[in-house]
């Protein structure tokens, strides 16, 4: 095709097929051996002239439909051995997309606007799960004990804040400790949803000596929100979620909140290439550090 169309453009074939780089012998050769493939002439021509037949002027019109397709489809899947192209399945915990998420996805689709994120809003074990079997190239989810099978970096520490009805006696206490939880009906997710939450949960009421009534177990935050603002218990949640409440049920800072990580993480062994871009956008970011 590359060589039809050097000649059709130029309609001699000493320049033509200086063009391809090539002498005129071999490249004559090369034409009329298109024409014999095709069946067809696609050429007029006398020792003084070349044309194009009407076949083969719409032959030209064809070739370069294919061989700009071909040139993209090139430079394309260079791109996204690059990681400039393709797409990245980016996991993330809900409160997340109330604190790192809107930020790092911003900055990630500026830096690469051919890359196409797919979002996947997940609770924190599934991430885990969905990072082990390869369904997320890369995650935001809370950090735990050592792993050395993740590449990871700290983008925000959170911590733990009360939340409590408007109208509950702590939303008026002075100072607010683990003992000022004896006797609360708890509201958190269960451990098999988001173990590093729930853990930190019952540390803290146990450093106050109080063992926790966890009276309802939802999965979602949102859910226990809802649950605070109808009376139904009050909860400890990230302090991520406390900006977006419910009307009616009021935040409390806590003494001596736990902290925990919130960190991107992904598989030492992703295949894709996206996702090293992904830490470089993250990492100057401003964040705190790397884990």
């Amino acid at each position: 095709m590359r060589y039809f169309v050097a000649l059709a453009e130029t309609l001699h074939f000493g320049h033509a097929a200086a063009r391809m780089n090539m002498s005129q012998p071999p490249f004559s050769r090369q034409i009329s051996a298109i024409e014999k493939t095709l069946g067809v002439r696609l050429f007029e021509r006398n020792s003084r002239n070349v044309a194009l037949t009407p076949a083969g002027r719409h032959f030209l019109a064809d070739c370069r439909t294919v061989l700009e397709r071909f040139d993209a489809a090139c430079r394309d899947v260079q791109l996204v051995a690059s990681g400039m192209k393709g797409e990245l399945k980016l996991g993330f915990m809900m409160h997340a997309a109330h604190s790192v998420i809107p930020a790092l996805v911003r900055l990630y689709s500026r830096a690469r606007p051919d890359v196409r994120l797919i979002l996947e809003e997940r609770i924190p074990t599934d991430i885990e799960e969905m990072l082990t079997e390869g369904k997320l190239d890369a995650a935001v989810t809370f950090g735990g004990g050592p792993a050395p099978h993740l590449r990871t970096l700290l983008l925000a520490r959170d911590r733990l804040c009360l939340i409590v009805p408007s109208g509950h006696p702590l939303a008026e206490a002075e100072t607010i400790g683990p003992e000022s939880l004896a006797g609360e009906k708890l509201i958190a997710a269960p451990a098999t949803v988001a173990p590093t939450l729930r853990s930190a949960i019952s540390l803290y009421c146990a450093a106050g000596g109080v063992i926790p009534h966890f009276a309802f177990e939802p999965r979602l935050q949102h859910t226990i929100i809802r649950l605070v603002q109808e009376g139904l218990g009050v909860a400890l949640i990230p302090q991520s979620l406390c900006s977006d409440l419910a009307e009616g049920v009021v935040s409390r800072q806590v003494d001596d909140a736990p902290e925990f990580d919130v960190v991107l993480c992904a598989s030492r062994t992703a295949k894709n290439p996206a996702v090293p871009q992904l830490f470089e956008v993250a990492a100057g970011a401003g964040v705190e550090g790397r884990v």
